[in-house]
């Protein structure tokens, strides 16, 4: 088992999930833009 990791037989909160995964997107694509704008990251890609 990795350092830091819950014991399998523990069940994750959901809504904890959804929200993390919300926030990430929306993180990404905040910074997908800002590159863009910037001409780093290609708007082909």
């Amino acid at each position: 088992m990795f350092c830091g990791m819950k014991a399998p037989s523990e069940t994750p909160d959901l809504r904890t999930l959804h929200a993390k995964i919300g926030q990430l997107a929306r993180e990404n694509d905040l910074l997908e833009g800002a590159l863009s704008k910037t001409g780093v990251l290609s708007a082909t890609r």
